[in-house]
Formats: C-alpha cells, structure tokens, sequence
C-alpha cells in the first residue's frame, strides 16, 4: 500500500511544471540499494585528460562532479536555476543529447547570458540541471576550462 502511493505521488510530482530537475528528483529518491543507482560516467577534463567518474542517479551532474574534483564546490553553492551563473555548464557528447531531457526556458537563459558571443551551444548544459538517471550510464562529458570571470 505505502509503496503504491508513493509511486503515485512520485508520477504526479514529476509533472509538476514549476518544479526543477534538482527538486523532482529529492520529491522521488527511491529507498534503493546504493549499488542499484551508482550511474558511471567519463568525463574530460580541462587538460583533456579521460577519467572515469560515479554519481547516483537522482543526483545532479554537478554533484558527481563537484565529488570528483572536477568542478570546484566553492565555484557553484545552490543548486536552483534562479541563483545560478553558468560556473557549472559541460558539454555533453552528440550521442547522449537526446537521452537528456530538452532545456528549459531558465537554463538557456542562464547559458546565453553567461556566453560572450551569445550563441547558443546545443552541446552545453547546466551541470545543476541534468539530473543523472541509469539511462545516463556510460555519458561522456567536458569540462570547459573555468571562463575569466568564474577564477576568483
């Protein structure tokens, strides 16, 4: 019965349009073996190097990140849209762009603003957005050298 209504509860939060990516996944986090939700991912670092990193699915991108020294936790302390500037953008590889779900308005306003030429890169994305699910296994990620005025 619990479990029922919980995923009943957790569909119906997930259609909540007001809500972010980050906040729907805390609303309907599973009570599953941490084994269950490890998510495997390579990123790129800034030096170009491939290293092989892990988050849990539920987790946002930055968070894996950030865990594995990749992006400075000093450098992105919220993980809302409305507060964020653009220190946590990544470019994801070709293939995976379609297993993510589309930008929203707020994060494409967020990338466009944080960009010098103002042109939009299909391949970036706001790390605090992409919440990481077992869909995501094996995504391949870039880590852009920080911009002048992210380097405090």
């Amino acid at each position: 019965m619990a479990i029922s209504t919980l995923n009943r509860l957790s569909s119906q939060f997930n259609r909540l349009p007001s809500l972010s990516p980050f906040t729907k996944s805390l609303l309907t986090r599973s009570s599953a073996k941490v084994a269950d939700r490890i998510v495997k991912l390579s990123a790129i670092d800034p030096d170009g190097q491939k290293r092989e990193i892990v988050g849990l699915s539920g987790q946002t991108l930055l968070k894996a990140l950030t865990n594995n020294g990749l992006i400075d936790p000093a450098s992105h302390r919220l993980e809302e849209i409305e507060a964020c500037s653009a220190e946590c953008e990544v470019n994801i590889a070709e293939e995976w762009l379609e297993k993510l779900p589309l930008r929203s308005y707020d994060e494409e306003y967020v990338l466009k603003r944080n960009s010098r030429t103002r042109v939009l890169n299909k391949h970036s994305r706001l790390g605090c957005q992409v919440v990481l699910t077992q869909d995501l296994q094996g995504m391949v990620v870039a880590v852009p050298e920080p911009k002048p005025w992210d380097i405090p």
